[in-house]
């Protein structure tokens, strides 16, 4: 796709990769085919080619509208075009380039704009987990539609004490550890079992999607800074082998660290060894089977699973818990359709396009849970806190992480 820069945007540097990213694009339409939000409302502008086109237009010098900023806000990030494009365009990046250049052009209404400036602070802030708590002491009480946003009080469990050669960094995230803090004692336990000791570094917060996603780049940039910060001691020393993610969501954005701290020479480098560190907890999963092949006691009823987009899409990850539970005698029976599809979490969306996010959780757990009884699941598992979250608040099943099933299997044997 042929692009003439704007001024203002020639020789920056995300000019320059953003201009790179348009000339990949070959206009065939193939993305429509992969975006929920397309399937969805039929607006070209609310697909990728259409979106694309939008940035494309701003960073010429088109000023951008409430009509633009609505259409790129539209997006989930799902990501899901990137894997059916066949010119390997990187639209996530280029998204994330064309709303920081609208943000900046195109005041947004006081309200959204605070609701906005919250999701960025309180979600990653200490005091979400206070405040969650104290919503889960009143959840009985609460009207329906605000009580499926708060979940169940859930206990984290016990963090093993073994020691092992092998040892791997954890990171600990922030809404997670407050809203299902048993995934990081499950994984642990398990990789324990595996002969894998788990770590948790001191320092490290939120992986910073939450505000990079939200246009809050310099945000971003921050928490990403003061994870490393808190990580390097132990990589520098060789005392970890890797830096496990058990959210899919938070292992796409640690991949993304060496590249979007490239230009700082400070951490350029320590960023780019991050990156290549980080595993989705899924990627131990050959390790793990090996070590509790046998062990396990096995479950009896249907496990749905739902493979959230970040794993599929954004890490390439698709089949790989699958195969691994599969490898334990715990096979997965996935979504009857549209298994690639986003179920509408995507971190802060469900909260700032709720109709839409409604819709796409409506359609996946019709997939999911079947239409007869006898083919409804005793468990959905999944892989990431917001789809967890998102699911559970009106599924008829319980859902949770896969790490869970195997600790829970494990631990009952």
């Amino acid at each position: 796709m042929q692009t003439i820069l704007s001024p203002e945007f020639q020789n920056t540097s995300f000019g320059r990769e953003a201009e790179a990213i348009l000339r990949q694009c070959v206009h065939c339409g193939f993305c429509n085919a992969a975006c929920p939000t397309y399937q969805l409302l039929g607006d070209e502008l609310d697909g990728p080619r259409g979106r694309i086109y939008l940035i494309k237009q701003v960073l010429e010098g088109v000023p951008p509208t409430r009509q633009t900023q609505l259409h790129l806000d539209r997006c989930l990030t799902c990501r899901g075009c990137e894997t059916t494009c066949p010119s390997g365009v990187r639209y996530g990046r280029l998204l994330d380039i064309g709303r920081q250049v609208v943000e900046q052009r195109v005041p947004r209404p006081v309200s959204e704009q605070r609701l906005r400036d919250w999701l960025r602070r309180g979600l990653a802030s200490s005091l979400f987990g206070p405040a969650l708590r104290l919503g889960q002491s009143a959840r009985g009480l609460l009207p329906t539609t605000l009580r499926q946003q708060v979940p169940a009080r859930q206990p984290a469990g016990q963090w093993p004490r073994q020691t092992h050669a092998r040892k791997v960094l954890l990171l600990a995230g922030c809404v997670q550890r407050a809203m299902a803090p048993n995934i990081n004692t499950a994984t642990a336990r398990v990789l324990d079992a595996a002969g894998i000791q788990t770590v948790l570094a001191r320092g490290q917060g939120c992986c910073g999607a939450l505000k990079h996603h939200l246009a809050d780049a310099k945000g971003g940039l921050a928490q990403m800074r003061a994870n490393i910060d808190a990580w390097w001691p132990h990589i520098e020393s060789g005392r970890a082998e890797a830096i496990i993610i058990n959210a899919s969501g938070c292992g796409a954005m640690v991949k993304e660290y060496g590249h979007l701290l490239r230009d700082e020479p400070r951490y350029a480098d320590r960023a780019a060894r991050v990156s290549e560190l980080a595993r989705d907890v899924a990627e131990l999963l050959p390790d793990i089977a090996a070590a509790l092949s046998g062990r396990l006691r096995q479950h009896s009823g249907i496990l749905a699973w739902h493979a959230p987009c970040t794993l599929q899409h954004a890490l390439g990850l698709g089949g790989a818990v699958e195969a691994g539970l599969r490898a334990l005698g715990l096979p997965l029976r996935p979504a009857a359709q549209d298994a690639h599809l986003c179920c509408g979490s995507a971190g802060t969306y469900s909260v700032l396009q709720a109709n839409l996010s409604r819709r796409l959780r409506d359609h996946k757990l019709a997939h999911l849970q079947g239409e007869r009884t006898a083919d409804r699941p005793a468990v959905i598992l999944s892989a990431n806190i917001g789809c967890i979250a998102h699911l559970q608040a009106v599924a008829q099943a319980p859902v949770r992480h896969w790490i869970e099933m195997l600790d829970e299997l494990m631990m009952q044997k």
